[in-house]
């Protein structure tokens, strides 16, 4: 069913001609442990990447769609944060606006988060263990960044934050909405990604805490994403546990729907996965915009390799399409391919190119290609 009023549309982008960088991101990066096929505790060797909600998708957006970003965080000085430095030149997100705090020797100021993961297998889920306290970019004040330079005089033509930094401290909450208010102000694109993580909220307030500040920054968004679960224990909407019985797809409407009557939020989006074991998911994404249903046709049993940021992967691509003017059914169809392509290799980032997201769009078979 589609709302019974008019919703309201996406505002008009910024001229890429006239901006420094298609997408601005702000959220913390992480160096990832990965200890293969074995589990945490039992490993004697790690493969380490970096990784982190925000960041994650404005490096997809810079590698796989070829589009100008930048990452706004905050890293300790210490040979722990250069080599995340390091890993994240590799990946060619620009470092402009990356803010480096002294470190005191130990990490009781500011330290840099570390995030071990397992890929699970089969009815092993994935498992992830944080050590992320008193993190540098936890540190970041309203005021330390100069937004009116970052919109304003450099610009951008869209930001992009989430709920996972909000979480990291009652500053950073204070920061994104900072940010959100002078990027709207300078006529930018905001997108924000619920990612509820009850872990995050346990130690300062929990749910209820969670939800009073996703709702204080919800209504300066212009594209919400996030799964059926994060609508309602992030902002408290109905829909999620009233809808369990419903299939997923009607269910997952079901939210968006409310969400965008509540908050007039022009674009609204999540992923529909169904988890039959860890290692294999049935996947797609529906996406209101402008009051019209948009959806990518489910691939049923995807075989994934690592789910940790197809989430993310496909925010990057359903941005894309709206950054690159293909409109929202392109845009949701694209932001599932690269979802589903990403959680095909290891880590939290994407290794997918533009023309393997453009021939899974298509269909087109996972033949080797000479």
């Amino acid at each position: 069913m589609l709302p019974s009023e008019p919703s309201p549309s996406l505002p008009a982008l910024r001229p890429a001609a006239e901006c420094r960088w298609d997408l601005v991101a702000l959220g913390e990066v992480m160096l990832r442990f990965d200890p293969g096929p074995r589990r945490v505790w039992t490993a004697r060797s790690f493969e380490v990447s970096e990784g982190g909600g925000e960041y994650n998708v404005a490096r997809g957006l810079r590698r796989c769609f070829r589009q100008r970003t930048a990452i706004v965080t905050a890293l300790a000085d210490n040979p722990v944060g250069r080599l995340v430095e390091d890993l994240m030149l590799q990946g060619g997100v620009d470092l402009a606006l990356l803010r480096w705090m002294p470190y005191d020797g130990v990490g009781r100021a500011a330290r840099n988060g570390l995030n071990f993961t397992e890929r699970g297998f089969g009815l092993r889920p994935a498992l992830g263990c944080s050590d992320r306290g008193h993190t540098a970019v936890s540190q970041l004040r309203p005021g330390e960044i100069d937004w009116d330079e970052v919109f304003g005089r450099r610009r951008a033509r869209w930001f992009h934050t989430g709920g996972i930094f909000a979480a990291l401290s009652d500053s950073t909450a204070a920061v994104a909405q900072e940010a959100m208010r002078a990027a709207r102000r300078h006529g930018t694109v905001v997108s924000y990604d619920l990612n509820y993580r009850e872990s995050l909220w346990r130690a300062h307030g929990g749910q209820a805490r969670a939800r009073e500040v996703n709702r204080a920054l919800a209504p300066l968004a212009h594209v919400m994403l996030g799964n059926e679960e994060d609508f309602t224990a992030a902002l408290g909407l109905p829909g999620w546990d009233e809808a369990k019985g419903r299939a997923e797809a009607e269910t997952c409407r079901a939210v968006l729907q409310a969400a965008a009557a509540e908050f007039g939020f022009p674009v609204v989006a999540t992923t529909l996965r169904t988890a039959h074991t860890a290692t294999r998911n049935d996947w797609g994404a529906i996406c209101l915009c402008g009051g019209q249903w948009h959806e990518a046709e489910v691939r049923p049993g995807l075989e994934i390799y690592d789910r940790v940021g197809g989430g993310d992967s496909f925010a990057s691509g359903l941005i894309y399409g709206f950054l690159s003017g293909q409109g929202a059914q392109w845009a949701v169809e694209c932001g599932a391919a690269h979802g589903a392509l990403a959680m095909t290799t290891p880590g939290d980032t994407s290794m997918a190119t533009l023309e393997e997201v453009t021939f899974a769009m298509r269909g087109v078979s996972a033949r080797i290609a000479r």
